[in-house]
């Protein structure tokens, strides 16, 4: 795979993305929008998500489709602040839609955004699609994943929007296009991260993985590999099994390529796709073949299909014109260009703090240093964790939020910050320059825990920073959703915390409370593996990682030994 340094793939990305497409998109923090301005009285509709996906999600840009687009790292939720400066770049008083497919960390993010705007009186609302059958059972719809289905729910977005439907017609269209598409996906050899040496997952030879997700997610099974006939006839009969009730026999039929499935292929099972349903009594409007939402080289194939009525019909068929994607009139963007200001915000500044405090924001900074180090060290193998069950994106994610909440401690600790602004500068950056779940959720448990602490005690003892490891674990149960037992970090840090209070209520010091604590930490992050993940993107594998520990939970363990002090040789 090509790429200048794997950890600026998704800036090298964009750059080249917006000089390939200049009449088209223009870069703004956080992402891309439209070059041109937006006609009067329309609602914006962003969407978002990790790169790796192209055309999705960048790629739609433009009139009839997408307005901006909030760009993650590679299979990465955007932060809740790119979500933020990309809404607030193409809010033009009419409202923000944002929609996403239904993933964790896109929701977490995108649901912090879309509060911070609706506190500053923009009307902001969210939806996330959820079209992948293979992903949950119909009685639990709601849990389902996004897949190639994503792309004919933002089409309906985007076409309402440009026809200048009310706010909550576009939501009802947008909820009404999701419940009727359905998606399923198969996978021959999983994708590769920039710069790494192996796919995230391995196929084994002679099989194929049933339903696997667009973010190198593992399928939920396996079966031997079948020609392109019995592939199609296992996707198209899998996707009319969830033909939602009352559905007409008029569709919208997209066949997705993952990123290494040639057209070639791709025709030769659609050869054998639209026999299947037209001998089943369905008309087939528009339909696509190619490659919509990629994975970046995976090799697989995806069947959605939006079943439609005469309102879905008439979006699905109206014009747009966007770099990847047009239809009708493709004369190139037309109107006014905008400028978009920059909504950056300035450095903060910072209050003397106690002597205390001060004290213990070196200290803080030293050991942020040396988690930096130690994820670095642990990237891959993080990565082999995660890429179990989940999407190996894992070890990624945690070198990026360690690496700039770093950089962000000793940024503020040489502008005067004392240990609680230290912490909460490291954890606004966590959030800001990760994204993902992770990020989000390190980096307000970094905010919360720089609460309890403060910059003006004039002394920091155990029970002080076991109050702080609490609301940090508080503050991500609140957001995240996960408990302790669903096989996520929290399933280390609980555990810490409370053994940290209990130390600290029997009278130790803060080291001694950190280094018994620590130790529980350790063998509590050992013990997810005899747990199955009940949150997140494992969860349809869960099985798979019966026997492995969860990723988060080992990296946070892995964060809390290098808080102790550096062992110095006898």
């Amino acid at each position: 795979m090509l790429y200048n340094d794997p950890k600026t793939f998704r800036e090298d990305m964009l750059k080249g993305y917006v000089a390939a497409y200049p009449d088209y998109v223009v870069e703004v923090n956080g992402g891309v929008a439209r070059a041109t301005k937006m006609p009067e009285g329309k609602i914006a509709v962003i969407n978002g998500g990790g790169s790796g996906h192209f055309p999705a999600f960048c790629g739609i840009i433009g009139d009839g489709f997408m307005d901006a687009t909030v760009v993650g790292n590679v299979f990465t939720s955007p932060s809740t602040e790119d979500v933020y400066d990309v809404a607030k770049a193409v809010e033009n008083g009419n409202g923000i839609f944002i929609v996403g497919g239904n993933y964790a960390g896109d929701k977490m993010n995108f649901n912090l955004a879309r509060d911070r705007l609706i506190e500053e009186g923009v009307d902001a609302r969210s939806f996330y699609i959820t079209d992948d059958v293979a992903s949950a059972s119909k009685d639990e719809i709601e849990k389902r994943r996004g897949n190639v289905g994503t792309f004919t729910v933002f089409k309906t977005a985007g076409a309402a929007a440009a026809a200048g439907v009310s706010f909550d017609e576009l939501v009802r269209v947008t909820e009404k296009s999701n419940d009727m598409t359905r998606t399923m996906s198969m996978g021959f050899r999983g994708c590769t991260l920039p710069g790494a040496g192996e796919p995230l997952f391995q196929v084994p030879k002679g099989k194929m993985e049933v339903g696997q997700g667009i973010h190198g997610e593992p399928g939920v099974g396996e079966a031997d590999l079948a020609s392109a006939a019995e592939v199609a006839e296992l996707l198209v009969n899998r996707v009319l099994d969830e033909a939602p009730e009352g559905a007409g026999k008029r569709i919208a039929v997209i066949l997705d390529g993952l990123g290494s499935t040639k057209y070639e292929e791709l025709f030769v099972v659609w050869g054998t796709v639209r026999e299947l349903l037209e001998s089943k009594g369905y008309e087939l409007v528009e339909p696509q073949v190619g490659e919509f939402v990629t994975s970046l080289d995976m090799e697989g194939i995806a069947l959605s299909i939006e079943f439609l009525d005469d309102e879905l019909e008439k979006y699905w068929c109206a014009p747009c014109d966007t770099p990847a994607f047009r239809k009708g009139d493709t004369a190139g963007p037309k109107g006014e260009r905008k400028v978009y200001a920059d909504v950056s915000a300035a450095a903060e500044t910072f209050e003397e703090g106690s002597d205390a405090a001060k004290a213990a924001a070196e200290y803080i900074v030293a050991a942020f240093g040396r988690m930096q180090k130690a994820i670095a060290d642990a990237e891959a193998d993080l990565a082999k964790i995660d890429g179990v069950a989940g999407d190996g994106d894992h070890g990624r994610g945690m070198v990026k939020g360690s690496t700039f909440a770093y950089e962000a401690a000793e940024d503020a600790l040489a502008r005067g910050a004392a240990a609680g602004s230290v912490l909460k500068e490291a954890g606004k950056a966590w959030a800001a320059k990760a994204g993902g779940t992770s990020g989000v959720l390190w980096g307000s448990a970094l905010e919360a825990a720089g609460k309890v602490i403060g910059d003006t005690a004039e002394s920091i003892d155990a029970q002080m920073v076991a109050d702080a490891v609490k609301a940090a674990y508080e503050k991500m149960l609140s957001l995240g959703g996960a408990h302790r037992g669903d096989k996520t970090m929290l399933d280390t840090l609980i555990p810490f915390g409370e053994a940290l209070d209990a130390a600290a209520a029997a009278g130790k010091s803060l080291l001694d409370a950190w280094t018994a604590a620590a130790e529980v930490a350790k063998t509590s992050a050992e013990e997810t593996a005899n747990m199955v993940p009940k949150v997140g993107r494992a969860r349809p594998a869960a099985e798979r990682s019966l026997g492995t520990p969860d990723a988060g939970a080992v990296s946070m363990a892995l964060c809390i030994e290098q808080v102790l002090p550096e062992k110095t040789e006898e």
